[in-house]
């Protein structure tokens, strides 16, 4: 430790802060205990932290900053991203082009420097500052973004309100008293609710933990965590929002859904509400709907123009089956809603049949499945063929019997959509058949297939060039010709994106027309792959592929579509 503070000691004896007789009478004590010099110099008050910190700046002709008495704009601050501010202790002060000058304590940390030079991709520029001064500085600038991504200072303040004047709630099963709660509670849940959507949260997170009542957003297929209320409020909150979505706050042992409509702003929402007793308390988890979602033209949704005009001509076909496949939270239900928004036409008649109804359509004949009195896919679906509809959309099939309906119902001239848990387009053929389904009828109603992935998109406003490694060019099986003409792009994280990098999400999409040479294979009974290997003759491009695509046109990035499609065989 000594040897590492000669360098300081020496220049802190030519800056005249401490005289060579005092170190000398220092140093045999630094060598038996091991602690270093110059904090004993600190410890007996021979010279300050002040002192050391122009010591430093002065041997790497750096420039000492008090950040105390700076106010560093939001923009600036977004340009390291929290974690990467918290774990190299650094504070970015000012930003020019593709300069950024940091502040830090130790300037000849250079491991540091040249990891903040490859992450940001950006030239650093450094400026030294006391420990206590970047400490501070990390507290006060990322303060809310180390609760998440929450800044709603509303918010906030309402916390802050029940914390500190120890506002007393009632008891969770006293209803009215719950309804007339002291309005900071009421403040605080609507206050959740508006600052997710703002937010652009597809769910919110309440979890009860032994200590703690944690709150988190999914923001962009990313949980976020944000400041939490007090433990003591859990039951109270919860209550609150069992009430909002009509559930029974008197119990506590079962599970319970709901919903909540309310509005943001000019906007009408929908939140689906779903309540799971847990070990420390209920779990509430609320799915947000905005239904101006539901107008994304496929462009937004993320396709290109060549899948685009397959895709059109699929759904604009008179009848047959269009089955879109992915695990939850593929963004399978927003694709076939933007399919009935695009044919919803007077001159249709569109019957669906969910569970449960997700968003509500104008001009669109909606069944909610009630397993409960009986009305379930199969009996809705047999229900709605007497109505004599053009369009049929079935939230999910997961039998045997609602599968034979559809599949009948496509066989007497109508469009069916719906939805499977598979992972690529031709597996939903072995699907269908191993619930049941006669081969020759799943190939003689099946028009096409298609499996799609969400990635995140890169933030707009803070995308730079992101040229790609020799490494990853291989794991996307590009090549260097492919790459020269390519526009790779990564977001360096801003306010925009929270410092992310990321700002919204799209589609990578693989495509399956059934001809009639993969009906033959259908109705042989072929395996999967063989089916696969047949659509990547007739052009398929797998998802991988389409990700890639993306990845060249720098709309999204390699980790994104390795990290979504990492079960691509192909």
């Amino acid at each position: 430790m000594a040897e590492k503070d000669d360098y300081l000691v020496d220049i802190l004896i030519d800056l005249g802060f401490v005289s060579p007789e005092q170190v000398a009478t220092l140093r045999p004590e630094a060598q038996e205990s091991g602690v270093g010099l110059v904090d004993l110099m600190v410890a007996n008050k021979l010279v300050r932290p002040a002192d050391v910190t122009q010591a430093k700046a002065a041997h790497f002709g750096a420039e000492v900053v008090n950040l105390n008495d700076l106010k560093i704009p939001d923009d600036v601050i977004s340009t390291i991203p929290r974690h990467i501010a918290r774990k190299y202790r650094v504070v970015p002060v000012f930003k020019h082009d593709n300069s950024l000058t940091v502040a830090l304590a130790d300037p000849s940390d250079l491991d540091t420097i040249d990891s903040l030079t490859h992450l940001l991709r950006m030239e650093i520029n450094l400026q030294v500052a006391s420990e206590a001064d970047i400490e501070s500085a990390l507290s006060r600038y990322y303060a809310e973004r180390s609760a998440g991504v929450a800044s709603d200072p509303r918010y906030s303040q309402v916390i802050q309100e029940l914390t500190d004047e120890h506002v007393e709630v009632k008891g969770p099963d006293d209803d009215s008293a719950v309804v007339e709660a002291d309005a900071p509670l009421i403040k605080l849940v609507n206050s959740l609710i508006v600052e997710a959507f703002k937010m652009r949260a597809s769910d919110i997170h309440l979890e009860p933990l032994s200590k703690s009542f944690r709150v988190r957003y999914r923001i962009d297929g990313v949980l976020h965590e944000i400041k939490p209320p007090p433990k003591r409020l859990q039951a109270a909150i919860i209550s609150r929002l069992k009430i909002q979505s009509n559930m029974s706050i008197s119990e506590h042992r079962i599970p319970q859904d709901g919903r909540i409509q309310t509005t943001v702003g000019t906007k009408l929402i929908d939140l689906r509400v779903s309540c799971l007793p847990t070990t420390h308390g209920e779990s509430i988890v609320m799915r947000i709907r905005d239904k101006e979602g539901l107008r994304l033209g496929f462009p937004e949704l993320g396709f290109f123009t060549d899948d685009q005009q397959t895709f059109e001509r699929l759904i604009g076909l008179p009848d047959g089956i269009l089955l879109v496949t992915g695990p939850t939270g593929s963004g399978k239900t927003t694709t076939l809603y933007s399919c009935l928004h695009f044919i919803n036409r007077p001159d249709r008649k569109i019957i669906t049949v969910e569970d449960p109804v997700e968003y509500l359509l104008a001009g669109i004949n909606q069944v909610q499945v009630h397993e409960a009195v009986g009305l379930s896919f199969s009996s809705a679906l047999r229900s709605i063929l007497r109505q004599a509809p053009n369009v049929i959309m079935i939230g999910e099939i997961r039998d045997l019997e609602t599968a034979s309906i559809a599949i009948n119902a496509s066989l007497t001239g109508h469009l069916v959509f719906s939805t499977l848990h598979t992972n690529d387009a031709p597996s939903a053929v072995t699907r269908l058949i191993d619930i049941g389904v006669k081969p020759f009828l799943v190939a003689s109603s099946t028009r096409g297939l298609m499996a799609q992935r969400l990635v995140r998109k890169v933030c707009k406003q803070c995308a730079a060039p992101n040229p790609p490694s020799e490494v990853e060019l291989r794991s996307l099986g590009v090549d260097s010709a492919a790459a020269q003409g390519a526009n790779f792009m990564r977001g360096k994280g801003c306010s925009n994106c929270s410092g992310t990098g990321y700002r919204g999400r799209f589609g990578i999409f693989e495509i399956f027309i059934i001809d009639d040479e993969a009906r033959k294979l259908i109705y042989e009974k072929v395996p999967s792959s063989v089916l696969r290997a047949r659509a990547r003759e007739m052009g398929m491009r797998t998802l991988r592929e389409d990700g890639i695509r993306k990845v060249l046109a720098g709309l999204t990035t390699a980790d994104e579509v390795m990290r979504a499609t990492v079960g691509d065989v192909d």
